[in-house]
């Protein structure tokens, strides 16, 4: 199975100014090449999704957004500062969540936010009235006086990220924040992510949890081998890969039957009395098999629409079987 390289565009994005963008980003390790490439361009108070494998220059792409390291090549702004021509004027629009975190296990929380204020010169009684609401916000005030030391991973967590609001950034990027948690730490972080959107906090997301990219994402891109492999929203990306279909069950024998002449291509279960048809699962696709039932002069008693998840997506994007030569295939736009 062979992809080419795709970006799905959003007639959103047109009106939306880019928080984010860049254009043809390189990053090489010595005769590594990490990234071979890469464009992004990501609508502010949005979420973005960076999805791929351990390796894939993830990290290296939000090091090289945030000035923490130079690219070999390319171009990027980051709120509408130029990465290389203003790392200070980058630097004062974001926040940084790492994969480690940079909570201070030694100090107590309250401490933590205090010296984060310090780091951004907010005034002693700004960096009180600051610290003391993030806590809030965050369900951190019972913890606020003990050491962060005896924090469990998810309130060292949301203690790293209220760190990282005391600046009042308007752009976050958080580099795979969940990775490790139990699935209750890693829900209370969604709801996190979905509050700083609603308040209108870019967010740039890494992570390997395809259903974490599913839930939270406005847009995916997918990385591999340094490239943009496919980029889209859940659903756009979803429709890539085969295997979506539309099945439709009857409890009349006789709909059932003249269903299967109308319909052509079907895979039968006579028993269920359910029909199974391949399809894309777009809104075309499915409105041209509901045509043909009415032209037919029959209803179904159930209709559902199966589509492939972001696993299969990432697994059919990110296989190097059948993917020869794939940095040099030509970019599509689908629209």
């Amino acid at each position: 199975m062979s992809f080419s390289v795709m970006h799905m565009s959003n007639r959103s994005e047109g009106r939306s100014p880019a928080a984010v963008s860049a254009v043809g980003l390189r990053k090489s390790y010595g005769d590594k090449t990490v990234l071979g490439g890469v464009d992004l361009r990501i609508p502010a108070g949005s979420v973005f999704a960076l999805l791929g494998p351990n390796g894939a220059g993830k990290t290296t792409v939000v090091k090289i957004l945030s000035t923490l390291v130079s690219a070999d090549g390319g171009q990027a702004q980051v709120g509408g500062h130029d990465v290389a021509a203003s790392p200070d004027g980058v630097r004062a629009a974001i926040g940084v969540t790492g994969q480690f975190s940079a909570v201070d296990g030694l100090i107590t929380g309250e401490e933590n936010m205090l010296l984060m204020a310090d780091l951004h010169h907010l005034s002693r009684s700004e960096g009180r009235r600051v610290t003391a609401e993030l806590l809030e916000r965050f369900d951190l005030v019972e913890a606020a006086k003990k050491p962060a030391a005896s924090y469990s991973g998810g309130m060292r967590r949301r203690l790293d990220i209220a760190m990282t609001l005391v600046g009042g950034p308007r752009i976050i990027f958080l580099d795979e924040p969940t990775t490790g948690l139990d699935p209750r730490s890693r829900h209370t972080m969604w709801g996190i992510i979905r509050e700083l959107v609603t308040d209108g906090v870019t967010v740039f997301l890494t992570t390997q949890y395809l259903e974490e990219a599913d839930e939270l994402a406005d847009r995916i891109a997918v990385l591999h081998d340094g490239r943009i492999a496919a980029e889209g929203s859940a659903d756009e990306l979803k429709r890539l890969v085969p295997g979506g279909h539309v099945r439709l069950r009857f409890a009349d024998p006789d709909a059932y039957r003249t269903a299967v002449g109308a319909l052509g291509e079907v895979t039968r279960d006579d028993e269920a009395l359910a029909l199974q048809i391949p399809s894309d699962g777009s809104q075309r696709d499915l409105r041209s098999v509901l045509d043909r039932l009415d032209a037919a002069g029959v209803d179904a008693d159930e209709l559902t629409v199966h589509t492939p998840d972001l696993d299969d997506v990432f697994f059919a994007l990110t296989s190097t079987t059948d993917r020869p030569n794939q940095p040099n295939q030509p970019k599509e736009t689908v629209r």
